[in-house]
């Protein structure tokens, strides 16, 4: 392990010093859409046949072609391909920026040729051709990823994937344009991720790795991560209409704001802005009154010197009631029905403003990115998860509160060069994070103060440096090796308490390997092996001095991308987890509670068929087993972890006129507890959508539930005792999942 971040850093020189070697006879440029980098584009030279990828930043790199006239094909799914004439002369060609049109998925086109990224086509695919029209529908983007809403629709959705209950996000790692979702040592869960920041309109790229074997991607990457990209332009103006059931209502305008015109350079620049403001009462009996309201700007522009800028502003802000999770005993009974409350003054607000500026320098084969970004974020919740368990007068009301800034800084270096006559790419990320935040946990009752029971100022510090290596073996075969170092600090004053203070200062390193193996244009095999972790809350780890402080992860995948036939293109994969500590949030206590070592396996196995031009069909089918390694058989399931999960659907998809789509979401019965005497019963939901698109307009309707099945969305085997019982029960409580509901939108570009 001592050895491995000086061997990176040793290639990385080498590398550098070879520049200049492998410029003979090369040919480089880089590839856009409407100014935003195109990453993964198959650049290919038709005499000599030689295959090379576009990187992060769009650019590509061909070496050692002769000289005289060429013919270079480009290729990415998604876009047309483009044939571009050059003249190779001695030395370095460079051909500036190439622009690519976007256009309708051709299946029969993709070819699987050895790009580094083809396990991610799957959801290239689904970007364009499932509707979105919440922040909900961006993260069921992620192959096998269900979500749980369960406290209001301003709360963070409880995630499943891979055999993890992740909770809010912690094993799953979240960014949107590099900055952070998750907040680790929240108030309400660790690692908290609430994306209803993002307006789903303005998403332009998902990038999706399961498990922790990716280099760049650090705290809570265990189960995988998803890094949302927004747009760079609008092809146009909008706005955007939606009126459902449950008086529900949305509102949505984006514009451009430059129309050709300089700001900071006399080359390409753009700003657009968006705006978006949502209400419903939702379907429960007493109303919801949820109201949210984003904005978002972001400015991009090509300097003089060729460098890239970006700027993003972003605000959010949003408040709600909620019923909260109800007993089954109370339905059983018929005392209250499956839409009612027990504490009906459930609810809360919270809101987050991000601030990101954006950097990149490119010459020759190596390019620079730097990034500042600033978080402000405020939550306010109040939770009755018990009722009256505690306390069988004022009841078990809390309040959770969290007042954050965060700030973060990360730089990136690429390299892409020759080491023993073999195409090397190499990457180098440094960064830092630090949260500063005031945390409270509070006895309330009808949302007033009775006591409090933690209140404390958090100051976490993470910082980390990381190497990335892949090494092109020959055509077929590619080797990629990493390792990423974590420093964290942990500092929590607690005011009520001194014993509950402290600090703690703990390291982690996380080295990754992963083989790609292209058979043919029609076939690839990958192998991952990796190492990850997921930190723990600063309140328990000052507290409880865990020896887990950060939790490592270990992974291993192997699978393929595949074409069984011309218009079908499939993923399977088979995988393990072990971590060496599960986490399980204790929100009265405030605390992280952790419940031992788990091992996970499973298979992942998704495929997407064009049956016609504008015909697809998908679906993804995902079987999990975990258990708890440390107790008993008859006492080792790892609580709502889900063990078979399915989604697919039917698609219509075309660029003008009809388009629509039936889809359906299946998950499994699976343990509440871990000796399996209490059941999450799973459900079956199946959804549809309609719209038509003309020029200036869209006018589309959306069916949720057709079928309108009485679905538990999220469901916990927990201990309470209502008024007048004399004894607690364990059982299910839950959220009612959505009932027949019915959405109409109408969209006017211009």
């Amino acid at each position: 392990m001592k050895l491995i971040l000086p061997i990176f850093i040793l290639l990385f020189f080498i590398g550098l010093t070879n520049s200049s070697i492998a410029q003979s006879n090369s040919l480089d440029g880089t590839i856009i859409d409407q100014q935003i980098a195109i990453e993964n584009v198959i650049v290919q030279s038709l005499t000599p046949d030689k295959i090379t990828y576009s990187d992060s930043q769009g650019y590509f790199v061909i070496k050692n072609l002769p000289m005289g006239k060429l013919q270079i094909k480009l290729t990415r799914l998604g876009y047309e391909d483009k044939i571009v004439n050059v003249i190779i002369h001695a030395g370095r060609n460079h051909l500036g920026a190439i622009e690519m049109q976007a256009n309708l998925i051709e299946i029969k086109g993709i070819s699987i040729n050895g790009n580094k990224q083809v396990n991610k086509v799957l959801t290239g695919i689904d970007l364009q051709l499932r509707p979105l029209s919440s922040s909900q529908d961006l993260l069921r983007l992620v192959p096998g990823l269900f979500i749980a809403q369960h406290a209001g629709g301003g709360k963070a959705e409880q995630i499943f994937l891979r055999g993890f209950d992740v909770d809010h996000g912690t094993d799953f790692a979240i960014y949107v344009d590099g900055i952070p979702v998750n907040m680790p040592s929240h108030a309400h869960g660790q690692g908290y991720a609430d994306l209803h920041f993002l307006i789903p309109e303005t998403v332009k790229e998902l990038e999706v790795n399961k498990g922790p074997h990716t280099t760049k991607y650090g705290d809570l990457a265990t189960a995988g991560s998803g890094e949302f990209r927004t747009l760079t332009t609008l092809d146009k103006n909008l706005i955007k209409l939606e009126l459902g059931m449950f008086d529900t209502r949305r509102v949505l305008g984006m514009f451009n704001l430059l129309d050709n015109k300089h700001l900071f350079s006399k080359k390409k620049e753009n700003i657009y802005v968006a705006g978006e403001y949502k209400f419903t009462n939702a379907y429960f009996q007493n109303k919801q009154n949820f109201n949210r309201t984003n904005l978002f700007a972001k400015y991009t522009g090509e300097l003089n010197n060729g460098d890239q800028l970006t700027f993003s502003l972003s605000h959010f802000q949003s408040q709600w009631d909620a019923s909260g999770q109800i007993p089954d005993r109370k339905v059983a009974d018929a005392s209250i029905s499956r839409f009612g409350s027990i504490d009906p003054t459930e609810g809360g607000r919270t809101s987050r403003t991000n601030f990101n500026a954006i950097h990149e320098r490119k010459w020759k084969n190596t390019s620079l990115k730097n990034q500042l970004f600033y978080s402000r974020y405020d939550f306010n919740l109040y939770s009755n998860f018990t009722f009256y368990l505690y306390d069988s007068v004022n009841g078990d009301q809390i309040q959770q509160v969290d007042h954050r800034n965060v700030l973060g800084y990360n730089t990136t270096l690429q390299n892409n060069t020759a080491f023993l006559g073999k195409e090397l790419n190499t990457t180098l990320g440094l960064g830092v994070r630090y949260d500063n935040s005031e945390i409270q946990l509070n006895h309330t009752l009808k949302r007033e103060l009775l006591n409090q029971k933690v209140f404390g100022q958090l100051n976490q510090i993470n910082t980390w440096f990381y190497a990335d290596e892949t090494l092109k073996i020959n055509a077929k075969l590619k080797l990629n090796i990493g390792t990423r170092m974590d420093v964290y600090k942990f500092d929590f004053k607690n005011y009520l308490a001194d014993s509950a203070s402290g600090i703690a200062v703990k390291a982690i390193a996380s080295p990754k390997i992963n083989l790609v193996y292209t058979a043919n244009k029609n076939m690839q095999l990958f192998a991952k092996s990796g190492f990850g972790f997921h930190s723990n809350d600063a309140r328990a780890v000052v507290v409880g001095k865990l020896e887990n402080t950060l939790a490592r992860a270990f992974g291993n995948e192997v699978g393929s991308t595949f074409k069984p036939f011309k218009k079908w293109i499939a993923n399977i994969a088979l995988w393990s987890m072990d971590l060496q500590s599960e986490l399980v949030y204790v929100g009265d206590e405030g605390i992280v509670e952790a419940i031992g070592r788990t091992r996970r396996v499973g298979v992942d196995f998704g495929f997407r068929y064009q049956m016609a031009k504008y015909l697809f069909l998908d679906a993804d089918i995902n079987l999990n087993k975990g258990w708890l390694r440390d107790e008993p058989k008859n006492a080792n399931r790892i609580p709502l972890a889900p063990t078979f999960t399915s989604i697919g659907g039917i698609t219509y998809k075309r660029t003008k006129g009809l388009n629509g789509s039936l889809r359906y979401r299946f998950m499994g019965d699976r343990a509440a507890i871990e000796d399996n005497s209490i059941i999450a019963k799973g459900y079956f939901l199946t959804d549809a959508m309609i719209n038509y698109t003309a020029r200036k307009f869209i006018i589309g309707l959306s069916l949720e539930n057709i079928l309108n099945a009485k679905w538990k969305e999220a469901q916990f085997a927990t201990e309470s005792r209502l008024r007048g019982e004399a004894q607690s029960v364990n059982e299910i409580h839950f959220t009612p999942g959505t009932p027949r509901f019915v959405k109409m939108n109408f969209t006017f570009l211009f």
